[in-house]
């Protein structure tokens, strides 16, 4: 049976996986070594798809943390991973597998996994935001995925925001230099009754009503998914982001908003893939 191989290239990991039938029959992880970068990424890289590759598999595709010539397949302006300024990450991986690469943003390929596998089968405007290292969104409008001239549709986190930019606020810095301690830890102790861990969340989702409010402006969408290691804690600030949209000037759209975290586990690794089938 022919597989196709899905990889999620992230600010800290890179994960992967052997995809057969719509399902991950195989998976890897490893560390992107991103303070590093350069040709250490890229042979992490390597090294991963050679793990996960065998004699069955048809095609590979890859989201990356940045806006993508899709049609080379070249990776610009990486902001996480140091010496990504330029990467023809097509070329190189076709050189050294032999295989189709499919290259496009890591939002963009956790939204397009949403909606064949996930939580954004049931609509067809939706956003699909990632809460990690940073904060991306891919955008599916009709159906399907927004096919944009340069790739950059969704990166709401470069947008300048208080004393920074949106990201700053919305990703996993938040966490450890708002408060000096990681979103896991903080979670753990918001569950365990602290006040203080429970005010940080909601704090958070003050900045991410933000992000919703631009969201809503800008693409009126019918939903709002959120993915990323953050997402897991989705219950501890949910409520302050709908608190926080009181003031919104069109209450409608927020009362027809759904949000809504993922229930997908590896749902980057899944549209990745399904990049391969497009």
């Amino acid at each position: 049976m022919k597989n196709i191989l899905g990889i999620d290239l992230g600010g800290t990991s890179i994960e992967g996986g052997r995809i057969e039938a719509g399902n991950i029959v195989s998976y890897a992880k490893t560390d992107t070594k991103a303070s590093i970068g350069g040709e250490t990424t890229i042979g992490l890289l390597k090294d991963l798809i050679a793990g996960l590759i065998n004699e069955e598999t048809a095609a590979i595709g890859i989201g990356v943390p940045s806006v993508v010539d899709r049609k080379k397949g070249i990776v610009y302006n990486v902001q996480n991973i140091a010496g990504w300024d330029e990467v023809p990450l097509k070329e190189i991986l076709e050189a050294e597998f032999g295989l189709p690469v499919f290259v496009d943003n890591d939002a963009n390929c956790f939204a397009l996994g949403e909606k064949i596998f996930g939580e954004g089968k049931e609509f067809d405007h939706f956003v699909g935001a990632t809460l990690g290292t940073g904060l991306g969104a891919g955008i599916i409008q009709n159906g399907r995925l927004l096919a944009d001239a340069n790739c950059g549709s969704g990166e709401f986190g470069e947008i300048p925001y208080m004393n920074g930019k949106l990201e700053d606020l919305c990703g996993s810095r938040f966490f450890t230099e708002v408060a000096g301690k990681s979103g896991y830890e903080l979670s753990l102790e918001a569950r365990s009754g602290n006040e203080e861990a429970k005010k940080m969340f909601d704090e958070y989702g003050r900045h991410l009503a933000y992000l919703v409010k631009i969201v809503v402006l800008t693409l009126d969408p019918q939903a709002v998914i959120f993915g990323g290691s953050i997402a897991k804690s989705f219950d501890l600030f949910k409520d302050a982001i709908f608190t926080n949209l009181a003031d919104f000037p069109y209450p409608k759209s927020i009362e027809k908003l759904t949000l809504l975290s993922s229930n997908k586990e590896n749902s980057g690794i899944l549209g990745a893939g399904a990049l391969c089938l497009a």
